[in-house]
């Protein structure tokens, strides 16, 4: 526990004004509300979201003074993993036999197009073979990272590949449901009460599944625990009957302003024309990926009880908050999208280390040094 409060006290100093971009902040939340309006009065999928991410992607391409911290995200990730474990309601635990199948296709799905998209980064993108591996799996990005530098790999485009990844899969795949489903994500009412409609109950609820989740969290060394430990802290509470509060839509929408920031936020501080390659580079990886989640959610539909909608939205490999705000617009069952997505992240990072040692096993080193990768690609560590 004193490692939890003295990363909470570490969090609270980032804030100082001394430690913390307040301007470029709020100029990077400025855009982001003017890029969620805009795509909000197109009537685009999931304006809130996509309108602030494409926004300061753009900002971050053209090196605009705005920034989001990582500081900022822990919160907000609290208070969408609350969002997440309201959708686990009592009848949820009914229905965990009927998603068998469903999970044995996840497996299937993540080695298939894991392989495919290491492959296509090795050939097409000309990367080294650890970069390129760790690159390709379909989630995990810290945990992508710090593997893949541990074995020699170049961190800096693992990391832009896995962050272009979540951009290019949250951006297109609303349009591909809207394609193959014929639905509509632009204007849907897909949020909870009003704020002023809400009781105060239910803000009360947000913070205390919050603050005890990220303790949980932190006790069980939860990989994104700020994220899962609020979510199982409030799919708990829901799921046993104890409540049935729902997150006010304000705060929702607020939460996917920050995502939206915080992801095209990513790009800052590359040069320009490494974030352009990636961004090409991802786009191929990406299709090749939507391709496979469509085709799996198809043939797996055949043998469970699912439609194709909530087996896309569960197979994308996108960020787990993201796809579960696109099953919130639905109106699928967020629980069974989240859970796929947990399960699949866990495989990922269980799997993905140890199948590389066995695969190439001579491989391996303390990280990618400075210099130039294949591709031309710049070799540069973080911090």
């Amino acid at each position: 526990m004193r490692s939890f409060w003295q990363e909470m006290r570490g969090g609270f100093a980032a804030l100082r004004p001394e430690h913390f971009p307040y301007a470029r902040f709020i100029a990077a939340l400025i855009l982001g509300f003017i890029g969620g309006a805009i795509f909000n009065a197109l009537t685009l999928p999931l304006p809130w979201m996509l309108g602030p991410m494409t926004f300061c992607t753009i900002a971050a391409i053209l090196r605009a003074p705005i920034a989001a911290p990582t500081v900022v995200r822990p919160p907000m990730s609290a208070v969408i993993g609350v969002m997440l474990g309201a959708a686990f309601t009592p009848a949820i635990l009914t229905n965990l036999l009927d998603w068998v199948p469903t999970i044995i296709g996840l497996a299937f799905f993540v080695a298939v197009s894991g392989s495919a998209c290491v492959l296509y980064f090795r050939k097409i993108g000309r990367m080294d073979m650890t970069t390129a591996y760790f690159a390709g799996m379909p989630g995990g990005l810290v945990e992508m990272v710090v593997v893949g530098e541990q074995r020699g790999g170049d961190g800096r485009t693992i990391a832009l590949v896995h962050s272009a990844r979540i951009l290019l899969v949250v951006m297109t795949l609303p349009f591909l449901v809207e394609l193959v489903e014929g639905v509509s994500l632009g204007g849907r009412a897909d949020m909870g009460p009003s704020v002023t409609e809400a009781p105060l109950t239910a803000e009360l609820w947000i913070i205390g599944c919050g603050l005890a989740g990220a303790v949980f969290g932190h006790l069980l060394r939860l990989p994104a625990k700020y994220l899962l430990g609020p979510m199982l802290v409030s799919a708990f509470v829901h799921a046993a009957g104890i409540t049935d509060f729902k997150p006010p839509a304000e705060i929702v929408q607020g939460a996917q302003i920050v995502l939206g920031v915080t992801i095209g936020c990513r790009f800052l501080g590359t040069p320009p024309q490494v974030i352009l390659r990636i961004l090409a580079l991802s786009f191929g990886s990406t299709m090749i990926l939507l391709v496979m989640t469509l085709g799996f959610a198809v043939i797996v539909s055949r043998f469970s009880a699912l439609e194709v909608l909530p087996l896309m939205l569960a197979y994308s490999p996108g960020g787990l908050a993201e796809m579960s705000l696109v099953a919130i617009a639905v109106h699928t069952e967020v629980a069974f999208v989240a859970a796929h997505h947990i399960i699949r992240i866990l495989f990922v990072m269980l799997s993905a280390g140890p199948t590389f040692a066995l695969l190439y096993p001579k491989r391996g080193g303390k990280g990618g040094g400075k210099g130039v990768g294949k591709g031309g690609i710049p070799r540069m560590r973080d911090g």
